[in-house]
């Protein structure tokens, strides 16, 4: 497998996200959501603008969070303050005070998490209202527990420690070696990946080969942050050898045509939207939802023969502060109901091989 060098190269990639992100900002009416047209009176700069219906819908549809505050499962929300494109948490879920469970999930199933958090709240009342969960990528997860589980977003810094960490097979039973976590570890169900591109797919994106085709703009995981592209490395080398990676990860990253993320499950359908790439790989899971939410994303399927897939697992975090939660979870995560949750996506139930 090839071995990518990306350290002198991620300054400059940061800086080309960061401008592409202010230029989409800039140029969003330019974007498949329209903007409203000239003489559209925008409502005042609170009132409104994070009262749920009042929130204007081109901004609904682009910018995050995507559904609406369905992943809080608070009670008692208070008031509600979420300004989309300017000011909102889209990967913290729940109230961060006194929490009875606390998850740390791998963030490529965010949208899952609130009818599996309200499925296991009906079967385990006890934790109605007290599920706190946290859905940035699975590397960024561990960097959180390391310090303690303070997290600083913007101008807010909070501690919420895991009681529970699901991400990938490897990784957790990596973390269950090191005693980060106490095993065994759950797996649960498996994803493949998709090619995600913006509605019509104006590119005419067929297959990974395509990536690497000339003016094509892609936005894909950045492997010193998100483990998927180790994955997306290996199906982009069965479909082209070293040739498609280095067209993708190499070539493309040092002319421009390629954005590196940060977090893929919140950026790649964001820049799509936008205008601002043709392609990205993601998981389908990721896919599904954005078309479920009748955002302008559709998907090209990736033949098995060079897909990759993963399988998701689950274990209870060493010191849990709810262990008897943690182990709640697990149970129910793999459980009929949950799995059912699930295939609403197009994951699929892991099945231990023989």
């Amino acid at each position: 497998m090839t071995t990518l060098n990306f350290k002198s190269s991620l300054a400059a990639v940061a800086g080309v996200a960061m401008m592409a992100v202010m230029a989409g900002l800039a140029h969003a009416q330019s974007a498949p959501v329209a903007a409203p047209s000239a003489g559209t009176a925008a409502p005042a700069p609170y009132e409104g603008w994070g009262g749920k219906a009042e929130t204007p819908r081109y901004l609904e549809q682009i910018f995050p969070p995507w559904q609406h505050g369905a992943n809080n499962d608070t009670l008692d929300k208070g008031f509600d303050f979420s300004v989309p494109e300017a000011d909102d948490m889209a990967d913290f879920h729940g109230d961060v005070n006194n929490p009875k469970l606390v998850l740390y999930v791998a963030g490529n199933y965010y949208f899952a998490m609130a009818p599996l958090v309200k499925a296991f709240e009906s079967e385990n009342p006890q934790y109605k209202g007290h599920v706190f969960a946290v859905t940035i990528p699975p590397g960024m997860l561990v960097k959180a527990m390391k310090a303690g589980g303070t997290f600083t977003s913007g101008n807010m810094t909070f501690t919420v420690k895991p009681d529970a960490y699901l991400a990938g097979l490897k990784a957790v039973n990596a973390l269950i070696k090191s005693g980060d976590l106490t095993g065994p570890a759950v797996p649960y169900v498996t994803n493949d990946l998709t090619i995600m591109v913006p509605k019509g797919n104006p590119a005419h994106i067929t297959s990974l080969a395509d990536l690497a085709k000339p003016g094509v703009r892609l936005v894909m995981p950045n492997p010193a942050f998100e483990g998927v592209a180790g994955q997306i490395e290996s199906s982009l080398k069965k479909a082209g050898g070293d040739a498609l990676v280095d067209a993708v990860y190499k070539t493309g990253v040092a002319n421009g045509t390629t954005i590196l993320t940060h977090i893929h499950h919140r950026q790649t359908p964001l820049f799509l939207m936008q205008g601002l790439a043709d392609a990205g790989v993601t998981w389908k899971s990721e896919a599904i939802f954005q078309e479920q939410a009748g955002h302008p994303i559709e998907d090209v399927s990736i033949p098995a023969d060079v897909n990759t897939t993963a399988i998701y697992a689950g274990a209870v975090v060493k010191n849990a502060a709810h262990p008897e939660a943690a182990k709640a979870w697990l149970a129910f995560i793999h459980s009929p109901k949950a799995l059912a949750i699930f295939e609403t996506y197009q994951f699929k139930p892991y099945t231990a091989a023989k």
